[in-house]
């Protein structure tokens, strides 16, 4: 009974325990609480820092893996000359490249046959080739051979190999090829101006190219269009200089250089009404179309890098700077004497014997002395305003890249014999451009306007320096040196009224003046309507023959006369002179 009584009791005991609630223990509960609040404020946080705060890094990592950008690069604006003859021109090439991680997956070079064949048509060394794939075997893009031509990119797709694609570029062609070069220059492999007129105005010719970005899959398929910007293709450009001039210009300095085993040789024409440059060229030059050509000499615009000092050339400014201050008018007499003046421990020569000549005597023989004598008869100050007035020393308004500036003297004090060199062209440094803008404002009647390389659609008004009734007198002047008893009858042109004076100087080195020499003639033609002035340079001649009336003039006189007929400018009949230019080209050397 007492057993019995037992297992009662403690089968009730196990049911009171069963029915009896778990233990609550409140610490253990906000613990748990405590840390579940804190997880879930942890990821909200970073899920705010994330989205709100710095979502641009993964937006980042994101794109880099999916977002892919196509470049359109646009056409290059064509160059034309002022009769829309084109200049420079861009015509569709490609360029190969590779892909080492793509070539190397499944052994790509194995066929060893179709890389040579991808080497040779590409002109590349075969085995120079594989090893330059064999150093870039992590690199996704390089170029094997930019710009080729369409006939070799068909050849290279119709090789299939594998990592080998095309992409569409453009290259520049030069149609006027080495008589232009100096003008319009060359761009590079990318399609940016180097020299000239190609990289004075690059961000006019070369536009806006386009991109498309569009989303790609891991398998390079295309999954999104985000967005199209359409390319805008470079604008053209119209220049002023007229192709057929330019032509015969450079027809006759090339022939010069041969001729006279010349360093080189500049000619530079300009429309005296409006101030266009109609020809710019120089010899030896370079075809842009071939890049084997391309060296500093030959690449160098001499006709606005090369300064150097005029020579006779500068003289008419100095008959016009004493017209303009009173200091002579056209009856005036100057005794020149025997032919030397001394000017302290210095002496001032003359080629010929003048004796007494008036002003128009004193250019047709191009007399150091008499120059020289008006010079001293003003102030210095006269002397270098006119200089200053017609453009020397200054920029040519052209705004070509590599444009020299001379050397214009700025100096306090001025020694006699200074002023008398100044005068006939010493002491002083022009560039050919800018001495026939000098001549150009003779040519205008006294209006200096600035020199336009681009057609332009109005007349610049430019600025009246000199009286046109003094330069008037002063044209008329320079006509006579061209005639049958002139320093420059060798430029004159059969039937027209031309203007011209020559010019020869030394050459200055470091402690004087070298033995070399430089040929110049500088002109107008015709003297009666002023339509072109243009100036021939002749660099270090060789041989007997140095003089500007014995090389440049008839250099002068062969391009002139072409430009005047080319233009269908009318001849000069019935002039008092015209008829005896029978003698022009006679073979005996002119004075300086």
């Amino acid at each position: 009974m007492k057993l019995k009584n037992l297992f009662k009791r403690s089968a009730k005991q196990n049911q009171r325990r069963q029915k009896a609630p778990p233990a609550f223990i409140p610490w253990r509960f906000t613990v748990i609480c405590g840390f579940v609040a804190l997880a879930l404020i942890a990821l909200i946080a970073r899920a705010a820092y994330i989205q709100v705060l710095e979502p641009g890094k993964l937006i980042q990592e994101g794109d880099m893996r999916s977002l892919r950008v196509k470049a359109m690069p646009s056409a290059r604006g064509i160059i034309s000359d002022r009769n829309g003859e084109p200049l420079a021109v861009s015509v569709p090439v490609q360029a190969v490249w590779a892909d080492p991680v793509e070539i190397f997956k499944d052994d790509g070079l194995a066929q060893r046959e179709r890389w040579y064949a991808l080497a040779d048509v590409l002109g590349l060394d075969r085995k120079e080739l594989l090893d330059r794939l064999e150093d870039n075997k992590k690199r996704r893009f390089i170029y094997l051979q930019r710009q080729v031509s369409p006939a070799m990119a068909d050849y290279v797709r119709k090789l299939s190999l594998r990592g080998i694609g095309l992409k569409d570029e453009s290259r520049r062609f030069y149609p006027a090829a080495e008589v232009s070069a100096h003008l319009i220059g060359v761009t590079g492999i990318d399609s940016h101006g180097l020299e000239g007129v190609e990289r004075t105005y690059d961000g006019w010719l070369t536009g806006e190219p386009g991109r498309r970005t569009v989303r790609k899959d891991r398998y390079g398929r295309v999954v999104e269009n985000i967005s199209l910007k359409q390319r805008e293709p470079g604008k053209p450009l119209s220049l002023s200089i007229d192709q057929r001039l330019q032509a015969v210009a450079y027809r006759a300095v090339k022939q010069a250089v041969a001729d006279y085993q010349a360093t080189s040789a500049s000619i530079v024409m300009v429309d005296v009404r409006t101030g266009e440059v109609l020809a710019m060229v120089n010899a030896p030059s370079y075809n842009p179309n071939n890049r084997e050509q391309l060296q500093s000499y030959r690449m160098r615009n001499r006709a606005i890098t090369d300064a150097m000092e005029p020579g006779s050339t500068i003289k008419p400014f100095v008959v016009l700077a004493a017209l303009e201050n009173g200091v002579a008018d056209e009856h005036t007499v100057i005794d020149t004497g025997n032919g030397l003046m001394q000017i302290g421990g210095s002496r001032v020569r003359d080629v010929s014997r003048v004796g007494k000549a008036n002003l128009a005597r004193i250019l047709q023989k191009s007399s150091n002395i008499g120059v020289s004598k008006l010079s001293l008869a003003m102030p210095i100050d006269a002397v270098l305003g006119m200089y200053s007035s017609v453009g020397l020393g200054d920029a040519s308004g052209i705004n070509l890249i590599g444009e020299a500036q001379g050397f214009f003297p700025d100096r306090r004090r001025w020694s006699d014999f200074e002023r008398a060199t100044l005068a006939f062209g010493y002491g002083i440094s022009v560039t050919p451009i800018q001495l026939v803008r000098a001549y150009a404002t003779l040519g205008a009647m006294g209006v200096s306007r600035p020199l336009s390389i681009l057609k332009t659609e109005s007349v610049v008004p430019g600025r009246q320096v000199v009286s046109a009734e003094n330069t008037r007198k002063l044209l008329n002047m320079l006509e006579t040196v061209t005639h049958k008893e002139g320093s420059a009858k060798r430029a004159a042109v059969p039937g027209y009224r031309v203007g011209a004076k020559t010019g020869t100087a030394k050459k200055a080195v470091a402690g004087g003046y070298s033995d070399e020499y430089v040929a110049m003639t500088a002109g107008i033609a015709p003297i009666s309507d002023p339509r072109l002035a243009m100036v021939v340079v002749v660099n270090e001649p060789q041989g007997d023959k140095y003089y500007g009336g014995a090389i440049a003039a008839p250099i002068f006189s062969e391009v002139m006369e072409s430009a005047l007929q080319i233009l269908n400018i009318p001849p000069d009949a019935g002039t008092l002179e015209h008829l005896n230019l029978v003698n022009h080209r006679d073979h005996s050397d002119a004075g300086i």
